[in-house]
């Protein structure tokens, strides 16, 4: 499940050992992370991106569920962000892009007070268990919240009843005096720039979580093509070293070790199939969350339409 992952730390020091445990779970295969940030709170209120350069897999926090989430824990006083961050000073963020409740920011902002420090990762986890664990061991204060759908529908109904209004002013608009048209025609100007604003956010909206979903499969591809490459390799080590045998071995033992070569080889064969099978179904359920994504576009354009 794809969850948005905040740890609060007392200090820096805890914080950085915190965000290596994190990335230490992803190697052991216990988690994904997909992007990572390390965020400090100063005593002024104001908050920092520690470590903006060194983002996760992802890479850019711009117009990520990640960045709308750090922009809205950097508070009412503002957010600090240097430039290897890759998000402006004075970012704006919402609860749309980041993807969670506010009740979430509310427990979090809660604990992550001045002088605190926080990790903040989205990640993919099937079990909590590993995460708690070592963050608590390091005194880490565990926050998560499941990543809702993209509210594809989040405008239709202020777009709607802003349509509506639109066309009552034409209206009004076609049957107004001279000295009428004017005012009318200025509102409906005005009307009609917000609905296309709206509309235009909302579809911005969509295609970062496109964005998003596909390079969170070449995430998932990438770690998958690495551990079969390592154990492939050792694999072909080994064939390797029985081949060389096999070569200068006696007759009597020439038998064993082909068995042997034809057994390694078998299951190096295996091994690649099913790391091919594996990709190809990463692909098909990205291709399928896709799809969906793009059904949702159509429908809410199709109702304000």
């Amino acid at each position: 499940m794809d969850r948005m992952l905040v740890v609060v730390f007392d200090n820096e020091t805890k914080a950085y050992e915190g965000k290596k445990a994190l990335l230490q779970l992803d190697g052991e295969g216990s988690i994904s992370v997909y992007a990572y940030a390390v965020l400090a709170k100063h005593a002024d209120g104001t908050a920092t991106v520690k470590q903006g350069d060194d983002s996760g897999p992802i890479g850019t926090l711009v117009g990520t569920s990640l960045g709308s989430l750090i922009g809205l824990l950097g508070g009412p006083v503002g957010l600090a962000i240097g430039a290897t961050a890759g998000l402006a000073v004075g970012v704006a963020a919402d609860l749309n892009n980041a993807r969670i409740g506010d009740d979430f920011i509310d427990d979090v902002t809660k604990t992550l007070l001045p002088n605190r420090v926080a990790v903040v990762a989205e990640i993919e986890e099937d079990w909590t268990t590993p995460v708690d664990t070592r963050m608590e061991a390091l005194g880490g204060s565990v926050f998560r919240r499941a990543l809702s759908e993209v509210r594809d529908t989040v405008d239709q109904e202020e777009v709607a009843a802003m349509k509506a209004d639109l066309a009552q002013m034409k209206a009004e608009h076609a049957k107004a005096h001279a000295d009428r048209k004017a005012k009318l025609q200025e509102k409906i100007n005005q009307l009609d720039s917000k609905i296309q604003a709206r509309l235009e956010k909302a579809k911005e909206r969509r295609q970062a979580a496109e964005r998003e979903a596909q390079a969170k499969v070449q995430v998932l591809k990438a770690k998958a093509a690495a551990a079969r490459d390592e154990e492939v390799a050792a694999m072909e080590a080994d064939l390797a070293q029985l081949k060389a045998e096999h070569a200068e071995a006696s007759a009597d033992r020439k038998a064993k070790l082909q068995e042997m070569i034809n057994q390694l080889d078998s299951k190096i064969q295996a091994q690649l199939q099913k790391a091919k099978d594996r990709s190809e179904a990463v692909a098909l359920e990205a291709q399928a969350k896709a799809q969906v994504l793009k059904a949702k576009a159509d429908a809410a354009r199709a109702k304000v339409s």
